[in-house]
């Protein structure tokens, strides 16, 4: 899809179920502008982004704006309707939220990207796309030139896990485990697809690498715990540390974390104490590490206490 076309907004035909209003049809949006924000629960960029869009649905919905998120899952357990509705109620969303569990809104837009915003004006054209995080100012003031108003942008502070990235000190990628898209994997004796093995850690791990430790099962989308007190230990330079991270079938999970070895202190994220420990609630991202002092690069080691628990990226920020 280029911008040099005109391109009409497709349809919502093929969610398989609408949140916080009744389903919304291309051709009845028409004479409205219409903001459409395509999102996954997990994902670090989004969470970082959705406070602007939250901010922009409050401020410009009585001036005629229209926002919808399009929940398209990445990963398998994202499909459970539930989880969407718990990530709206976390994230005080109250846009209308269409679950596009089978990437047909996704297909439609010919979007490839989480997160992704398309402006849509009153004609139902598509007048301004933009992918990833970044370029808030540039898509608020489409908003307003599309809507026929001019004034101060609004004024976004995210904070926890929503909080910006401290790109000065961001040195590790987003780093997926399942074998998949899986890379940077150091255990000695490579990856065994789909089988249960035990897997131990190398003598040395380089910056931006990880590796298993107990008896896991590598899937294509995550590493699972077949047996209790694994570990998965990854060295990063960056201020925050997340996870996406499941119970599985399991239940409840406890979990310790340790940083260069120690309890992370002061250096907790929101989901940890300072003594490290956690629990594995849901299927959810986890901020793991979030550093106090001049972040740096550190190893972070977290123990799942219990079989069952599953473990699909790490996102940094």
């Amino acid at each position: 899809m280029t911008l040099f076309q005109r391109v009409h907004m497709p349809s919502f035909d093929g969610a398989v179920a609408w949140l916080n209003s009744e389903p919304l049809e291309a051709a009845e949006l028409r004479g409205r502008v219409v903001l459409v924000n395509f999102w996954t629960l997990t994902c670090i960029n989004w969470l970082r982004q959705e406070p602007f869009v939250r901010a922009w649905s409050e401020a410009y919905r009585d001036d005629g704006l229209i926002v919808i998120g399009v929940h398209t899952p990445e990963f398998g357990f994202e499909q459970e309707i539930d989880r969407v509705r718990e990530a709206i109620g976390d994230r005080s969303i109250e846009y209308t939220v269409a679950v596009d569990n089978d990437y047909a809104i996704w297909s439609a837009f010919d979007n490839h990207y989480w997160p992704a915003l398309y402006v849509v004006d009153a004609a139902g054209v598509i007048r301004d796309q933009h992918f990833g995080e970044g370029r808030y100012e540039k898509s608020e003031s489409e908003i307003q030139r599309l809507l026929g108003i001019e004034r101060e942008p609004v004024v976004v502070r995210g904070t926890g896990v929503e909080a910006e990235a401290d790109w000065d000190n961001l040195g590790t990628p987003e780093t997926y485990l399942g074998y998949g898209r899986g890379e940077r994997f150091s255990s000695p004796g490579g990856i065994g697809l789909n089988e249960q093995r035990v897997y131990g850690l190398p003598e040395h791990l380089g910056e931006n690498q990880w590796a298993l430790s107990g008896e896991w099962t590598i899937d294509r989308e995550a590493v699972v715990l077949d047996e209790t007190n694994g570990s998965i230990v990854f060295r990063f330079h960056a201020r925050d540390a997340h996870a996406v991270l499941a119970p599985g079938d399991a239940g409840p999970i406890p979990f310790r974390l340790l940083v260069d070895g120690e309890p992370p202190k002061t250096s907790h994220g929101l989901d940890v104490d300072e003594d490290g420990n956690g629990l594995l609630d849901r299927g959810r991202l986890y901020q793991l590490v979030r550093q106090r002092e001049e972040p740096g690069e550190r190893t972070l080691e977290i123990t799942f206490h219990h079989p069952g628990a599953e473990a699909y990226s790490f996102t940094f920020g």
